[in-house]
């Protein structure tokens, strides 16, 4: 999250209305606008500093150059009853995330599950979003990712895969949902842009530098370093974070027909772009489930409450308030920032502020909160 006292706030709505007129100066229509800005004031709103409109003024570079189709044709390739692939036609993943996403859960409750991989698209958001939107209809969601190459598999010295996330949420019946939303990374690579902003170093075992060292150094990684998969190293079960990695990728791009590994196309404009292609843009995969294909839906909820209370009374460890449930932080963080407004460093401040500029979409740099 935002260091809040170094912070100026703002309500989500006034931030999701920036957004929205900012992507339809490029030509996005009004509800794709209105799809993509709601994705990125869901992660502000939830904590999630890194994917907010931190990362806008990314998309507005791609958009200004052409990088991004502010009006794609989205359509399906192939088919059958549960499954499908989706061309993204290299729209703001933004749009092409939940579109494809809403086919998933389509075909779940025609068939009881179902299952889209997606090419041809750009940087989605969080992946919470997507599972979010399939507890609102009572299944169970899935969404992954492949992302620009950030991060070494298990004993190398190089960028070769994404910080591929995974989410996936369970609805509860009086408690609140489950919802897992983790990189398969050591960390988000938000978190690193974070401590650089701030110029803090970060943790052990979260990068190496370009000769394959560790460091704390955020510019290290920065320069030529590379993310290290979940669990860092073979002893921290490295291992398991490169698999879950790998998993993604295949799923996302190799069975989509995007590019995988160290292939994909870069986000950001400084990273250089792969000398080789292997497919059509970056891929997503998502997946949703009837529960009342398995088990009665009510039933299966009173179990999840159930689990979640055990769960909360499990024995803290010494210095510790215990166990949270997945996605208590992230809801935490929606209660409090829907009543107190979201925390903006000033150097998100200054990009929206140059946006604002570039565009003419007016934006006021003022805290609505005080």
């Amino acid at each position: 999250m935002a260091d809040e006292q170094e912070s100026q706030f703002f309500s989500a709505d006034y931030l999701r209305g920036f957004t929205t007129q900012v992507f339809m100066h490029f030509g996005v229509s009004k509800a794709d606008a209105e799809q993509a800005a709601d994705v990125l004031a869901k992660s502000d709103l939830r904590g999630i500093d890194s994917h907010g409109v931190a990362r806008l003024h990314t998309y507005f570079e791609m958009l200004d150059l052409g990088r991004i189709n502010p009006k794609p044709k989205i359509k399906i390739v192939r088919e059958k009853a549960s499954v499908a692939t989706v061309d993204g036609d290299n729209g703001l993943g933004l749009v092409v995330g939940p579109k494809a996403n809403e086919i998933a859960m389509d075909k779940a409750e025609q068939h009881g599950s179902g299952w889209v991989s997606v090419c041809n698209t750009n940087h989605f958001g969080i992946a919470g979003y997507y599972p979010l939107k399939a507890l609102e209809r009572d299944l169970i969601g899935w969404a992954m990712t492949n992302t620009t190459k950030l991060v070494a598999p298990l004993w190398g010295a190089e960028r070769m895969l994404g910080t591929n996330p995974i989410a996936i949420a369970f609805p509860g019946d009086k408690e609140p949902p489950i919802v897992i939303d983790m990189a398969t990374s050591a960390v988000a690579y938000g978190k690193i842009e974070i401590a650089l902003r701030k110029q803090e170093p970060v943790p052990k075992g979260w990068i190496v530098d370009k000769h394959g060292r560790d460091t704390t150094e955020p510019q290290d990684m920065i320069d030529g370093g590379a993310q290290l998969p979940l669990g860092s190293q073979r002893e921290m079960g490295g291992h398991k974070g490169y698999g879950l990695a790998s998993m993604v990728d295949i799923l996302c791009c190799v069975l989509s027909g995007a590019n995988w590994g160290p292939f994909a196309p870069p986000f950001a404009l400084r990273q250089e772009i792969p000398e080789r292609s292997v497919g059509k843009g970056i891929g997503h995969f998502f997946g949703a489930m009837q529960i009342d294909g398995f088990i009665d839906k009510h039933e299966f909820k009173k179990q999840i409450d159930d689990w979640i209370q055990v769960f909360r009374n499990t024995k803290p460890a010494p210095g510790t308030n215990g166990p949270l449930i997945p996605g208590d932080p992230e809801r935490e963080a929606e209660a409090i920032r829907s009543k107190e407004g979201i925390p903006l460093l000033k150097p998100v401040v200054d990009d929206l502020l140059d946006i604002a500029k570039k565009t003419g979409v007016p934006f006021e740099a003022k805290s609505q909160f005080s």
